[in-house]
């Protein structure tokens, strides 16, 4: 029952005893028995009745009155414990909101923001660039920096990585949980996507001003993960690719890891190295006018991979950029490194990244 509720109720109770003591008082000797009126002779009697009429009249007054105030005070009781549930009904709901307040803020910033390091304007030419400036006089932690590579007309955010294998690492790609969908277009492609804190494509002309600067030799670092929880690599050095006229053709050198060479596959017509970028809206695949796939007819190999874009060559065994842990009939249109085999199959992948740094590194001279 509400508050106003309440009021209207007190109200009419008021009205209905005002009503009933005015009854009362109205001819009330017209109310009697006429023959017990004849028997009131004397003027005693006749007083005697009339002080008995006036004090029943204030006891039913008093009683009424009474009765009243008892009822307005229940009412008012009712009402009080009903706001204290309310109160407390409002306080229980604000500290649950609270709650998943905190708890969505928690997930955005473990999915959207799990480093604790923003960007620093350091604008050196790539990141390790700034790990032998800027290393070289104070600790560089894994992060996010500002560089400009030499060819670029603008400076841009990437992820370096400081830690693995001496750090100075570049990280151009980065694949863990699927929030980010990878079915992209050509001009996607070529800015970027995703969000550099979680999953993102850094962007193939990014990644063209990094590795395209004078007197640099780069080398390519693919960190598999399997659903398992397993991890292998793949490296190859003398990485680059071409400009936007000739659609980044990619180009790799000598290959070392565990996990195979996939870019060149087992077959003439699996190899990846020295092929264009497709996508599903721009065809560079090599498929023409189609190619074959466990039987399958496929005229692209970018719709074959659920629209994503790659470095295909009628397809081929590698395609970092496919759909994350997918569950369709082909795995090929997954995340997939074919030459990382168990038991003669493709071994399921669940995260990847590709980082590239220069090959003067100690580590690999």
């Amino acid at each position: 029952m509400s508050k106003c509720r309440m009021t209207e109720c007190l109200t009419y109770l008021s009205f209905i005893v005002c009503v009933c003591i005015s009854l009362l008082s109205i001819n009330w000797s017209s109310k009697l028995p006429k023959d017990k009126i004849k028997l009131f002779k004397s003027k005693e009697e006749h007083h005697f009745l009339k002080y008995e009429h006036i004090s029943f009249k204030g006891n039913l007054q008093n009683s009424l009155v009474e009765y009243a105030r008892s009822t307005k005070k229940m009412v008012r009781n009712m009402m009080d414990d009903q706001q204290s549930s309310l109160d407390y009904l409002s306080n229980q709901v604000n500290e649950v909101m609270n709650r998943l307040l905190l708890l969505n803020a928690e997930v955005l910033r473990k999915h959207l923001d799990p480093l604790p390091y923003k960007a620093v304007q350091s604008h050196g030419l790539d990141c390790t660039d700034i790990k032998d400036t800027v290393g070289s006089v104070s600790k560089t932690p894994t992060g996010l920096y500002i560089i400009h590579p030499e060819g670029s007309n603008y400076p841009f955010e990437v992820l370096c990585d400081m830690d693995f294998q001496g750090g100075g690492w570049t990280v151009i790609q980065k694949r863990t949980d699927g929030i980010i969908p990878f079915q992209r277009t050509w001009s996607e492609y070529l800015d970027g996507f995703g969000g550099l804190s979680g999953e993102f494509w850094l962007g193939l002309r990014k990644i063209f001003h990094i590795v395209n600067q004078k007197a640099t030799s780069f080398r390519l670092y693919v960190d598999l993960e399997s659903e398992n929880d397993k991890h292998a690599y793949a490296s190859y050095d003398g990485f680059w690719i071409e400009d936007e006229a000739c659609s980044f053709k990619i180009h790799l050198g000598r290959y070392s890891g565990n996990a195979g060479d996939a870019f060149r596959g087992y077959r003439k017509e699996d190899n990846q190295n020295s092929m264009p970028f497709s996508t599903f809206d721009v065809d560079n695949d090599g498929c023409r006018p189609m190619c074959t796939i466990k039987e399958q007819p496929v005229k692209s190999c970018s719709n074959f991979s659920d629209n994503t874009g790659w470095w295909f060559n009628q397809c081929g065994l590698a395609n970092l950029n496919g759909v994350h842990r997918y569950t369709g009939r082909f795995l090929a249109t997954g995340i997939h490194w074919d030459t990382w085999t168990m038991n003669n199959k493709p071994i399921k992948i669940k995260s990847v990244s590709m980082k590239i740094r220069r090959t003067y590194n100690p580590y690999f001279r």
